[in-house]
């Protein structure tokens, strides 16, 4: 199973992921690679480019970019290709998260995630945040 990250997320966040979880998922039977969009798809890749790609390999995608699930074609587009889909989200509209909150939020969020990469029916699509846990979109 592969969960990316979003351009607009630090590439190193992807990277650090990766290296905790992979050998976690020998012990779990729940191998989840976590890859970066842009080392894969190029820095600046269009969403309506990456989606299908990802769609092909059953992926999932963790994101900052919330309008994805507000603009009506990329929102049929992620449907359409069977994307599970993660939204974090800052404190409020105008507030983004640091690294450090991100890895926080990603943190205790993490277990849940990747529950539901396997047994979730895609398409799907979930946020969170630093507080509380997953809310079904």
């Amino acid at each position: 199973m592969i969960i990316y990250l979003d351009e607009n997320m630090p590439r190193h966040l992807s990277e650090g992921f990766h290296i905790l979880q992979y050998p976690e998922g020998f012990k779990t039977k729940q191998l989840i690679e976590v890859r970066y969009i842009p080392s894969i798809y190029g820095a600046g890749a269009k969403d309506v480019d990456w989606i299908p790609k990802v769609g092909k390999e059953k992926a999932c995608v963790i994101t900052q970019d919330i309008n994805i699930n507000r603009r009506k074609h990329e929102l049929e587009l992620y449907r359409k290709h069977k994307i599970g889909m993660f939204f974090l989200r800052g404190p409020n509209k105008k507030q983004g998260l640091s690294i450090w909150q991100m890895v926080e939020a990603l943190a205790k969020n993490w277990s849940e995630i990747s529950q539901k990469v396997y047994v979730e029916k895609r398409p799907f699509a979930y946020t969170f945040g630093l507080k509380g846990t997953l809310k079904k979109l």
